[in-house]
């Protein structure tokens, strides 16, 4: 299914961000972000997310069909690699964890706890969790933070392979991913005045 948005506006705490935002991303496509620091790309995602409510406008997504990955890694730090895989299937029911292990290259790292990794380590390992939601549509928030050139093409090919099977991405990101099918967006264009809005449930957060 498309995702559509459809004049959307969006608040970071008291603030409103951006105002009028639209765009749609088909399956088989990314959107990649665009803007400065501070322009609103994490607002953004977070409100596609549902993690923060829009103050106007439509998100038209299917149910259940949106898969988040924020700037922390949320990570079980306790929990062996595996371990954490394993409860990320169950909490989205599903099973078979071997082609997120194999995209991220996580074999040999199977058994060891989250909290003992490297930043890097840490980051495929949050990456890879996105392949056992079972959703269509990613939303990627600077996804390559603390990557190497070899992790970074192996998040990108894990990309291409999600949209080759009809998935879609919308991507904040500084880099060149060298994606097909892939869209550019400026935010910047959509930035608003900073009006202060009456809304309680707004994030503290870009």
């Amino acid at each position: 299914m498309t995702l559509r948005v459809e004049d959307l506006a969006c608040a970071r705490g008291p603030a409103q961000i951006l105002a009028g935002v639209t765009f749609a991303v088909a399956p088989g496509e990314a959107l990649i972000l665009r803007g400065a620091n501070g322009s609103g790309k994490t607002t953004l995602l977070r409100t596609l997310a549902g993690l923060t409510p829009p103050l106007a406008g439509k998100i038209i997504a299917a149910p259940d069909t949106i898969a988040y990955a924020a700037h922390a890694d949320g990570l079980k730090a306790q929990l062996s690699v595996g371990e954490n895989l394993a409860f990320w299937a169950g909490v989205f029911g599903t099973q078979d964890t071997d082609a997120a292990i194999d995209a991220f290259h996580l074999g040999p790292l199977l058994d060891r706890r989250a909290g003992e990794m490297s930043a890097g380590q840490k980051r495929r390992l949050s990456l890879a969790r996105l392949l056992v939601t079972g959703r269509p549509i990613w939303c990627l928030d600077e996804p390559t933070v603390s990557l190497d050139a070899e992790n970074v093409a192996r998040f990108a090919a894990a990309v291409t392979a999600h949209l080759g099977s009809g998935g879609s991405a919308i991507i904040a990101t500084h880099i060149d991913l060298g994606l097909p099918q892939a869209q550019t967006l400026d935010i910047t264009q959509f930035v608003a005045k900073r009006i202060r809005v009456d809304d309680p449930f707004a994030e503290a957060m870009i």
